[in-house]
């Protein structure tokens, strides 16, 4: 899947897709070619599970947001 963000594109894939519902609450991806996985918090905001590689949190958050809007979470 496709995602622009800040005027840049980028690709990643869903590698849980089959277990994914309005009750999910991680996301593994890969993402740049490296997995990433995402937690949604108490606050329900996607955050990067493992920081030892750190992204944009702004970023983070809207690859969640765009997984749950494309499966309809």
């Amino acid at each position: 899947m496709r995602i622009t963000f800040d005027d840049k594109d980028y690709i990643y894939q869903i590698l849980n897709t089959n277990l994914i519902n309005k009750d999910t609450t991680q996301l593994e991806l890969i993402f740049n070619g490296e997995k990433l996985e995402l937690v949604m918090d108490e606050r329900k905001t996607w955050v990067q599970k493992d920081q030892s590689k750190s992204i944009d949190p702004d970023l983070v958050q809207a690859l969640g947001r765009s997984v749950s809007l494309r499966l309809r979470m």
